[in-house]
């Protein structure tokens, strides 16, 4: 926990939204609404310059020590066309 707390402190410009664990996940199509599961245990929103500058944050993410084999996946926010 202290490393993960260090993290965030190391971090904390870039951080927007800390986050949290995700819970069970829906899908939702024209066939109606499904439970469905995923990879995802949870998120964090951070700002960057660019794609590969967020995932520069997450190199060497206590996490990975905590729990091998787990990774992070670096999804851009797009904006909005007229908005």
């Amino acid at each position: 926990m202290a490393a993960w707390k260090a993290w965030v402190e190391k971090h904390q410009a870039a951080i927007v939204e800390l986050g949290g664990p995700l819970g069970k996940t829906k899908s939702v199509d024209s066939s109606g609404i499904a439970d469905i599961s995923n990879e995802m245990g949870a998120f964090t929103v951070v700002r960057a310059a660019s794609q590969e500058a967020a995932a520069k944050l997450f190199e060497n993410h206590p996490h990975f020590a905590i729990f091998p084999g787990e990774r992070v996946e670096i999804m851009p926010v797009l904006p909005i066309p007229g908005g």
